[in-house]
């Protein structure tokens, strides 16, 4: 990681930090993108926007004082395909884009709609909004997918236990199939470029594996990459700090327990050591 530093803060303020549009949640998952907008201003991101169904927009406005808040049109209390119209200058101008945290499934098609949207913009695409890379067309932006096995399989149409067995192999079939950086979340995780580059993160502890983790690492790549961060190395710093920060946790709080809401507080620490 110190072969390939992070950039040094500059004298711009927050504009020169980029802005990031975190997008997803619903009425029983808001939490998520409170999660990922946090983990994403942790990371240095300078502005932040979170867009989520409107009945739990009060809440994250009073949670999140730091961020623009947006109401999404909802059916069934998740953020609908007309989502997308309603963020289109949001997005135009935002520096990286977040889809997915707190999404179980994008059965309106949201998320498919903002990547056709948001051709040029950097993306990090996780949980629900995974399988909406199948059918979008092609990008001139960035693209970063954080499967966890199971989604992967989903993604290559193929045996969970297949992904599980041979991860690495799993994850370079998907940056090749979808152009994209591929977050092969695990207790061992595999970062795998377009164009073959290839690491791996082994530490961090098990405490990392609980309800939230992941839409906090997503909310770092985010960050990460609204900063300037080029797609691989925002992806693989992502991951070191998330796990860095959970081991971190792990010795000041315990092996287990720590909450996803404390990794975020971890991450200034840990790059502050690579300044």
């Amino acid at each position: 990681m110190r072969a390939r530093p992070l950039p040094l803060p500059g004298d711009g303020g927050k504009e020169e930090r980029g802005r990031v549009l975190v997008v997803g949640g619903g009425l029983e998952m808001a939490g998520a993108v409170l999660l990922a907008g946090t983990a994403a201003l942790r990371a240095g991101a300078g502005k932040l926007q979170l867009a989520t169904v409107a009945g739990a927009v009060v809440a994250l406005n009073v949670a999140m004082p730091e961020a623009r808040v947006f109401a999404l049109p909802e059916t069934d209390g998740r953020p609908s395909a007309q989502a997308a119209d309603v963020l289109a200058e949001q997005v135009a101008g935002c520096d990286a884009l977040l889809i997915g945290p707190g999404m179980m499934r994008d059965a309106e098609g949201m998320a498919r709609a903002l990547l056709d949207l948001s051709p040029r913009q950097p993306m990090v695409l996780d949980a629900g909004a995974l399988n909406a890379v199948e059918a979008a067309g092609p990008r001139r932006g960035a693209l970063i997918l954080t499967p966890h096995s199971g989604e992967m399989a989903r993604l290559l149409d193929r045996d969970k236990s297949v992904v599980e067995a041979e991860p690495l192999a799993a994850a370079r079939e998907a940056a090749e199939r979808f152009a994209g950086v591929i977050v092969m979340k695990g207790a061992r995780t595999h970062v795998v470029g377009p164009d073959g580059a290839a690491g791996l993160y082994a530490g961090g502890g098990v405490g990392l594996g609980v309800s939230g983790s992941g839409d906090v690492l997503g909310g770092v790549i985010a960050g990460l990459l609204a900063r300037g961060v080029p797609p691989f190395e925002a992806a693989a710093w992502g991951v070191f700090l998330h796990g860095e920060a959970g081991a971190r946790l792990s010795k000041s709080v315990g092996t287990l327990g720590f909450l996803a809401r404390e990794i975020a507080c971890e991450i200034p620490a840990v790059m502050a050591k690579f300044l």
